[in-house]
Parts: structure tokens; sequence; C-alpha cells
């Protein structure tokens, strides 16, 4: 099983770290799996690049 997790960039290892573990444990005991068969990959996306309403969550930088 490969469970995908986007996030806002800005997350320090440790919290990805702590978020790889909890979910591998919480989908190893919901759906009975072995922890070794739970695979979690996290995508960091730059505050730029993601947007509510049209506008994103940080500015670009300015143009040279």
């Amino acid at each position: 099983m490969l469970i995908e997790i986007t996030l806002l960039a800005g997350r320090t290892d440790a919290q990805k770290l702590a978020l790889f573990e909890e979910v591998a444990a919480a989908a190893s005991v919901s759906l009975g799996l072995d922890p070794s068969e739970v695979r979690v990959a996290i995508q960091d996306v730059p505050l730029q690049h993601f947007a509510v309403g049209g506008v994103p969550k940080a500015p670009f930088p300015a143009p040279r």
C-alpha cells in the first residue's frame, strides 16, 4: 500500500518522521496490514505553488 501526502512546505524533518510513523501505524491497524507493507510518501509544495480562491499562500519573488 502507498499513501501519498501533500504538505505545504515548512514542516521539520522531525514532524515528517512523526507523520510517517503515525500514518503507517494507523493504516497497519485499521487495514490489518503488516507495517512493512505500508509506504508513505510526502511531497512538499512551495507556498507560492498553492492558492486558495486564486490567491497564492505566499507571493512570488519579484522579477529581476
